[in-house]
């Protein structure tokens, strides 16, 4: 089974309701936490390794917290997933070239690189402004 990190997956979700505030208003680790459901120590550690990602603009002070750099539809779920696990890759030799024994040799590799291709521009392909839940996008619909 090929799957995402917790942490990616709690990243997009943290993500998906910032996208739902005004692009820029600060949100602390703690309001997020509260509002999703997740652990709070988590929340931080997502949070600032997006803000090192450069997906959110960290705000130092007693007004502190996180805030959207760009707008949800100018960020890619592949750009998440790469602030928080680093390299999109199926196998090790993908993200960390020469770290396989087998490399020079595999007779896989070449198609492992052209999958890892395809994986990555199809999330390239999904912003986080479609990974709102249907239920968020009837409601905003609603209301215009």
């Amino acid at each position: 089974m090929l799957r995402i990190t917790k942490e990616a997956d709690y990243g997009i979700m943290l993500l998906a309701y910032l996208s739902d505030r005004p692009l820029g208003e600060i949100q602390t680790a703690r309001e997020a936490a509260e509002r999703t459901g997740l652990p709070l120590p988590m929340v931080s550690k997502i949070l600032r390794s997006l803000a090192r990602g450069n997906i959110l603009t960290s705000h130092r002070g007693v007004s502190g917290g996180y805030s959207l750099d760009h707008p949800p539809r100018e960020t890619s779920i592949a750009a998440v997933i790469r602030a928080i696990e680093g390299p999109i890759s199926m196998v090790q030799c993908g993200a960390e070239p020469g770290a396989c024994e087998h490399e020079k040799v595999c007779p896989t590799k070449v198609n492992w690189e052209r999958i890892n291709r395809t994986v990555e521009q199809a999330l390239e392909q999904v912003p986080i402004s479609e990974m709102v839940g249907p239920d968020s996008q009837e409601s905003k619909l609603t209301t215009l």
